[in-house]
């Protein structure tokens, strides 16, 4: 039996971003002419010059908020997904889901239309077992995505939903599922239920976890119960974005997305192993989604995973990239520092940290560079300023200071 769900998790990767940049163009010729959002969004551009990942970066990024803005908008109209969905209600969409904001999302009616399939796969689950599905089937996808997913492997699926402890303890024991899938607090208050009431659940052997972040400690938690924990990343509007292999070494991006990382509050691309934003450019034709701000932070990770498979790892959620911080009674954006930085090519990295206390916020930008000349410090100064309407000091750091995690505004102040 194969440990790899299709052969394209094994191509070369010269081979892989040759076929991602050659759907790239149709996908956003397709975006362009059948969704009216990605046609005012995407307005001018030439769809047949996007052939890199370089032409990709050029164009603008979509944030969940402008998703989310365009559906308010259209609320009453006949495109409640605010112009993005390619398709209309009936058999082409058979459900549709709701998250919080409210968000609708809908579910095309292709087989294993969110691509979990593979994170199922690469967690051990086979053609012909039993699956414990433990995600909510109420208002919001994630009980859909994993049971179609399951279906595609050839699994049946008992739809557990969330609540019921006990409930969920009787099935187990009676239908010995072979896995469980959902979030790994709610398995840990199961097995810990089940160790309670006296009851063995000796079948249920492995997990695939997401919605939560999945420590090292809860990992050998769940091992030293007999249970094989994996995890999964992806969104609601995208499906799945990467996922975990038995090297336990970050997370393999799926096949049917491109993943860029950026500097927060822009849609620049940073150098390899620079924590930034990930945006995803999706090739579902149903809900085509270019340049999609995830909000989330990550990084890539060097080198092939030791599963064999051979796309791009990157380490997993990270934080939120939304840093906009309220100082002296002013948002401040990260989008604003980047701005202040891009103006000056002697600046790599910048940083706002913001100190003092309730009511004595004070301001200071940090930025890495080489040149250490008065002139260029008073220049940072007046851009601050131009940028946010506030007036803050310039530390200037050689280049590597900064720490790679992401920030671009750190609040430091004290709120005792």
């Amino acid at each position: 039996m194969s440990n790899f769900y299709d052969d394209l998790e094994t191509r070369s990767p010269q081979e892989r971003e040759a076929a991602l940049m050659q759907a790239l163009p149709r996908q956003i010729a397709h975006a362009q002419a059948h969704s009216a959002a990605f046609a005012t969004i995407l307005a001018g551009v030439d769809a047949a010059a996007v052939t890199s990942r370089a032409a990709l970066a050029q164009l603008p990024v979509t944030r969940k908020s402008a998703l989310q803005q365009r559906q308010q908008d259209a609320r009453g109209s006949a495109s409640p997904f605010g112009g993005f969905a390619t398709m209309g209600f009936g058999a082409a969409m058979p459900r549709v889901f709701s998250s919080p904001g409210p968000l609708y999302e809908p579910e095309g009616a292709r087989p294993d239309y969110w691509r979990m399939a593979r994170a199922l796969y690469a967690a051990g689950f086979r053609a012909g077992e039993l699956v414990h599905n433990c995600f909510s089937y109420h208002f919001v996808p994630a009980g859909s995505m994993m049971e179609t997913a399951a279906h595609a492997i050839g699994c049946s699926v008992f739809a557990g939903g969330t609540g019921q402890t006990e409930q969920q303890v009787q099935a187990m024991a009676d239908l010995q599922p072979a896995g469980y899938i959902g979030t790994p607090s709610f398995l840990k208050i199961i097995l810990e239920k089940a160790e309670q009431l006296g009851v063995a659940l000796p079948s249920l052997t492995k997990a695939l976890f997401s919605a939560e972040a999945y420590p090292p400690s809860l990992h050998q938690w769940f091992a030293a119960r007999g249970v094989h924990g994996m995890q999964c990343y992806g969104t609601a509007d995208l499906g799945l974005i990467a996922y975990e292999t038995s090297a336990h070494e970050g997370l393999v991006i799926d096949e049917g997305v491109i993943v860029e990382i950026v500097r927060p509050g822009t849609g620049d691309p940073v150098p390899e192993g620079e924590v930034g934003e990930l945006v995803v450019t999706t090739l579902n034709p149903d809900y085509p989604l270019i340049r999609f701000g995830t909000g989330d932070l990550s990084a890539v990770l060097p080198g092939a995973c030791p599963s064999g498979r051979t796309n791009t790892r990157i380490k997993g959620w990270m934080g939120r990239a939304d840093q906009t911080t309220k100082v002296r009674g002013m948002f401040v954006q990260p989008g604003q520092v980047a701005d202040v930085a891009r103006r000056f090519p002697q600046v790599g990295k910048a940083r706002l940290v913001v100190t003092g206390s309730m009511a004595n916020d004070q301001m200071t930008l940090q930025v890495e560079t080489r040149e250490t000349a008065p002139g260029l410090a008073n220049l940072l100064q007046e851009a601050l300023r131009e940028v946010t309407k506030l007036r803050g000091e310039v530390l200037m750091l050689p280049p590597g200071s900064l720490p790679n995690d992401g920030k671009v505004i750190e609040d430091a102040r004290s709120y005792e």
